[in-house]
């Protein structure tokens, strides 16, 4: 019986982890990041090993330290929506005061351990986590202009991974986090999209307009545009050691037309499925984004 009890126990915080730290969102910032840093390194060494797993610890605790802190925050929102409801903190699986300890805690672990990267992606990921926390999540429920507040800390890892390796950030970390932080409208502006009904329930403000409309369709359209320009620039040599071959740029083009695609199906279909499959497909543009990326640098 005690053998069951505690498989019921481990079960049961193995999923409250998963949940308050957001995993799946958790691991996607993580590789951003360690996308960045193989973008960044000279060469390939056996200490670049270590790095990566100081990256992939350190940046999992601030990612979830935040999502801990915002969940805080938002319990009593949460407990409105559907898709939140059952979070550990507004289905009371975990008090507030244990979430706050554990979110100092990977705070705190998260800080140690990028500190030991270098001091700037230490600081870089302290502002992100402030970002997050005090602007961003308390202005959901003011503005539509969270997102614009949200877009900054959402854009910082995949340019924190060339910090980390180089210590420094100049035009090629900047060009990383100017792709990355396009990308972010179309993307939450289409989970704003098709969870409009439920975010509605906690009064959050995520579309543009404040309203499912050909405006905020045409601006998702804009912005997808943006991210595509943003995405080619290193292809013309203006970002330092940040550089696109042309088969990578034309990759990159085709992915970004599928994307393109989708924002249009959006801006004529009005609709939920249509959000939902571009919210789908913007996932997979960055994340396929970054691969070709990588995979350009060590091809060349």
């Amino acid at each position: 019986m005690e053998t069951i009890n505690q498989t019921k126990i481990k079960t049961s915080f193995y999923k409250d982890f998963v949940e308050i730290t957001k995993a799946r969102l958790a691991i996607s910032v993580v590789f951003s990041t360690i996308a960045g840093y193989l973008l960044g390194i000279d060469s390939w060494s056996s200490h670049n090993w270590y790095v990566l797993f100081l990256l992939a610890v350190g940046g999992y605790c601030m990612v979830g330290a935040s999502n801990v802190f915002n969940q805080i925050i938002e319990k009593d929102l949460d407990a409105l929506m559907d898709r939140t409801k059952n979070r550990p903190l507004p289905s009371e699986r975990m008090t507030k005061q244990t979430a706050f300890i554990f979110g100092s805690v990977l705070t705190i672990l998260g800080l140690i351990i990028l500190y030991n990267v270098n001091p700037k992606t230490a600081m870089f990921s302290a502002i992100s986590i402030f970002m997050y926390v005090s602007l961003y999540t308390p202005l959901k429920t003011i503005t539509p202009l969270s997102v614009f507040v949200g877009a900054f800390p959402g854009a910082i890892p995949f340019m924190l991974g060339w910090v980390a390796a180089t210590g420094h950030f100049g035009i090629e970390a900047g060009t990383l986090f100017i792709i990355q932080f396009f990308w972010q409208f179309p993307h939450f502006w289409a989970i704003g999209w098709f969870l409009f009904d439920d975010y509605k329930k906690a009064g959050f403000f995520m579309l543009p307009t404040g309203n499912k409309d050909k405006k905020t369709a045409l601006q998702i359209i804009l912005y997808t545009f943006w991210t595509i320009l943003a995405s080619v620039i290193p292809a013309f040599g203006f970002t330092g050691h940040l550089f696109l071959s042309i088969p990578a740029v034309i990759f990159v083009v085709f992915l970004g037309i599928w994307m393109l695609f989708y924002a249009f199906k959006l801006h004529n279909a009005m609709d939920a499925k249509a959000a939902r499959k571009l919210m789908l497909v913007s996932v997979s543009y960055i994340s396929l984004l970054q691969i070709v990326y990588v995979v350009d640098k060590f091809l060349r």
